[in-house]
């Protein structure tokens, strides 16, 4: 069975707690865990040492697994305390962004250097350092993860797809998905309406609201067979009230499942 979660992002207003028990009533398997610097840190990794307890307790009380971590940032030391929270924890995944431009044809290559680097250093941690492709960033569409595939060698390492960043790219994303689909290891989902650059507002963001055909997407996943998480992250619910974060995620996972179910994948 395909495993459903939501990043925690969506809850950004409200406690962990809150954030996990309204991901568990809305239906979801899992959670994803944000520790994403200045937009929402529901676990904060300068004092997660403080935190591992209570999160491991809702993991427990809820059952409800984390299936993965978003830092966001490259930086080292941030990422190197990440990896140690993630293994104390019990989370396999930590995702991140690939960092510089589209616009600087060199970028690509460094952000790849860092991707070796970094994903390197999540071995001895037993941790899967994600990346996926972002609009405006040096890894941004499929031609540019297909290189970062292709260069990146470490076990620790895999792909994060976002159709929605694939989609604002120009791209079909359940064509661009075949193309990757073997070296993924994670997938950030969510629906989109226009080129962007934006997501759009939270609530077109919700899953069957846009454009993409997510069950087209959801089929090339189970035709694949691919088996790891996949995490609704939907983003700008900064002063929502629970009662509209409940809803994008509960009608959400409602779209989500019923592909699935389809499918024959749940």
């Amino acid at each position: 069975m395909m495993q459903l979660g939501v990043n925690t992002v969506l809850f950004a207003d409200f406690d962990l707690k809150t954030a996990m028990e309204n991901i568990k009533w809305a239906g979801y398997d899992a959670a994803e865990v944000s520790a994403i610097k200045g937009m929402c840190e529901h676990l904060d990794l300068e004092n997660w040492k403080s935190q591992a307890a209570e999160v491991k307790s809702l993991v427990e009380s809820l059952e409800l697994p984390i299936s993965a971590m978003e830092v966001a940032s490259q930086d080292e030391e941030r990422l190197l305390i990440a990896y140690e929270a993630a293994a104390e924890i019990g989370i396999p995944v930590v995702n991140i962004g690939p960092g510089g431009s589209k616009d600087e044809p060199e970028d690509l290559q460094k952000s790849i250097d860092t991707l070796n680097n970094l994903a390197a250093k999540a071995e001895p941690f037993g941790v899967t350092l994600c990346v996926k492709a972002h609009v405006g960033n040096a890894i941004w569409n499929t031609p540019t993860t297909l290189k970062a595939m292709e260069q990146v060698k470490s076990a620790a390492f895999g792909i994060d797809m976002d159709p929605s960043h694939i989609h604002r790219a120009g791209e079909v994303p359940h064509e661009a998905l075949k193309e990757v689909v073997g070296g993924m290891k994670h997938v950030h989902i969510r629906d989109c309406l226009g080129a962007g650059p934006s997501p759009g507002v939270p609530e077109l963001q919700a899953c069957g609201r846009g454009e993409i055909d997510l069950f087209a997407y959801c089929k090339v996943l189970v035709d694949a067979k691919y088996d790891g998480p996949v995490n609704l992250e939907v983003i700008g619910t900064k002063e929502y009230p629970l009662n509209r974060c409940a809803i994008i995620a509960a009608e959400s996972y409602g779209y989500l499942n019923a592909c699935l179910k389809q499918l024959g994948a749940r």
